[in-house]
């Protein structure tokens, strides 16, 4: 067992601390405060809480924010932070107003955020076409495992593109801010969930791919994932599917095939260390365990790892497992038997076995790391190992992961990269078995130069032999209205493209970029009015199959 430490929590201030000093509370009409709640929903909750209590942010309570006073909140919303805080003001994604308005919410307590029963969630659920009534076969004879699912965050749409012509397939209509695309256990299914708590499944068998069911179950989500075991005990393959919720904190089981909610569970809990109590207790990641009919699951403020069995959705089996508080997005070893999570503001990668379910390691690897899946690789020196970006600081740091191979480097950082530049900004960093590279963006750096770059690291050497100002290089091939942060690397299911997306405005479309992976040059720009927004790019190939 994990041995408890102490001491690590600091007593900060109670709102009914003293406030010698503090800004007075600018006052809110209903309407304005109304408006403000959503704001804060949609750009600064999933990193402060829907309480402001903070976690991969800093807490944002009154007892804090008016210390701090409305000058100071407005220049750190419109300018953004070099940890990762975004420049939302400088983006042109909130106007001064906004800002203002913001700023003044930002002083009063926070409003509590409704609850969501089983009953409401169903309210919310809709099959559009049954089962019964899809497709036996393919319905078009284009390679849909090499379809990418592009996530259009801001107009609440997704893109599927054909990635052998790169020709648009189909737009679907899901939610606000997708977050992430999953594959069911088959690949035939894409899944989506939004920062708005909606979950969606799209038939990707369909002549023109389309949601075939949808389902509210949260106002506040991060992640999705299906169950995916087949072997002795079952086979569970497209059965199940889970979302993790940020608000209510819990996570919540549905129907595979028709999203229909079945069980909610609570993840409210005690922190591991201290043993306070927390109710903004949010799920941050899922991965599908490979061994077992089981999810792993990050409950983020808490610092647990909970491992929930779901051969009797009625009657589930859930094992805990104490890691370390902070707990955000994290992915497979190369084995599929380690499960990497970031816990973020420990600064500290946290390993978990999947077979014996119990705590391994933690290593400490830079400044609020964020690895999205991670990139794993097999080295020529340390074996396999997995590498991880960071929010807070310019280094990719690897870790070995094998300890019955190479039991020298097993869960220790056998390599420490710098990326040119200064800060962090690393959101996504992603490899293929069959390239020599590792590609890791800085979407969220504060430097505009550094939010435009991609990085490729050799392999072999664990150095970055190739920086590339996406946006320069788009304008020596004539796109010259074409701006934005590029972000989320990802291969094609061959391993010899990589996909990027241009991440701008709202109001003006933008691109999605294809490098070849060997000459590290642009193959294809992908534009049209629908570039709206683009993110998450995510390959059905590779996310089936854990492959990153």
């Amino acid at each position: 067992m994990k041995a408890l430490k102490l001491g690590l929590a600091a007593g900060v201030l109670s709102i009914g601390a003293s406030l010698a000093g503090a800004a007075e509370v600018p006052k809110l009409t209903p309407e304005e405060m109304k408006k403000a709640s959503q704001i804060f929903f949609d750009r600064c909750a999933g990193c402060h809480g829907m309480l402001r209590k903070g976690a991969t942010g800093p807490a944002l309570t009154p007892d804090i924010t008016r210390q701090r006073g409305l000058k100071y909140l407005e220049t750190i919303i419109t300018n953004g932070t070099p940890g990762g805080m975004p420049d939302w003001g400088r983006q042109g994604i909130l106007t001064k107003d906004e800002i203002k308005l913001l700023a003044k919410f930002l002083m009063h307590e926070p409003p509590e955020p409704p609850l969501m029963s089983l009953a409401e969630m169903k309210k919310w659920w809709k099959v559009y076409v049954p089962p019964e009534a899809r497709p036996k076969k393919p319905e078009h004879n284009l390679n849909w495992k090499n379809f990418m699912g592009v996530i259009l965050r801001d107009v609440g749409k997704v893109a599927i593109i054909d990635g052998d012509t790169k020709k648009l397939v189909s737009i679907v209509d899901t939610g606000f801010a997708v977050h992430i695309f999953r594959s069911s256990g088959t690949g035939r299914y894409f899944l989506t969930i939004g920062r708005d708590g909606k979950a969606t499944l799209i038939d990707l068998w369909m002549k023109k791919p389309d949601k075939v069911a949808e389902v509210k179950v949260c106002y506040d989500a991060r992640s999705i994932d299906t169950s995916k075991y087949k072997g002795p005990k079952g086979d569970y393959m497209d059965k199940l599917a889970i979302v993790g919720c940020y608000w209510p904190p819990s996570f919540v089981i549905l129907d595979g095939q028709t999203l229909e909610p079945l069980k909610i569970v609570d993840t409210s809990d005690y922190t591991w260390d201290t043993n306070e109590y927390v109710r903004e207790a949010r799920v941050a990641s899922i991965v599908a365990s490979h061994h077992d009919p089981e999810w792993i699951v990050s409950d983020k403020e808490p610092g647990k790892v909970w491992i929930v069995n779901y051969q009797d959705p009625t009657n589930l089996r859930i094992h805990l497992i104490d890691a370390e508080r902070f707990l955000h997005d994290g992915g497979w070893d190369l084995s599929k038997r380690y499960f990497l999570v970031a816990a973020n503001m420990r600064n500290k990668i946290v390993v978990i076995d999947s077979v014996e379910k119990k705590f391994v390691a933690e290593i400490e690897t830079g400044v609020k790391p964020h690895p999205g899946r991670g990139a794993n690789l097999v080295h020529p020196r340390y074996g396999p190992i997995w590498c991880t970006g960071h929010l807070g600081s310019n280094n990719v740091a690897c870790i070995g992961t094998d300890p019955q191979n190479r039991s020298r480097y097993a869960w220790k950082l056998v390599a420490n990269i710098e990326l040119p530049g200064p800060g962090g900004g690393t959101l996504f960093i992603k490899t293929h078995p069959n390239s020599p590279h590792i590609w890791v963006d800085r979407t969220l750096s504060a430097d505009p130069k550094l939010q435009r770059q991609l990085y490729v690291i050799d392999k072999d050497s664990l150095k970055v032999i190739k920086t590339i100002n996406v946006i320069e290089e788009l304008k020596k091939k004539g796109y010259r209205n074409i701006d934005g942060r590029v972000v989320h690397p990802e291969f094609d299911m061959h391993g010899k493209e990589v996909w990027v997306s241009v991440w701008g405005r709202k109001d003006k479309p933008t691109a999605i970029v294809v490098f070849d992976d060997r000459t590290m040059k642009i193959k294809k720009v992908i534009t049209g009015d629908w570039v709206r927004t683009p993110t998450g790019i995510f390959n059905v190939y590779t996310t089936t199959n854990d492959i990153y």
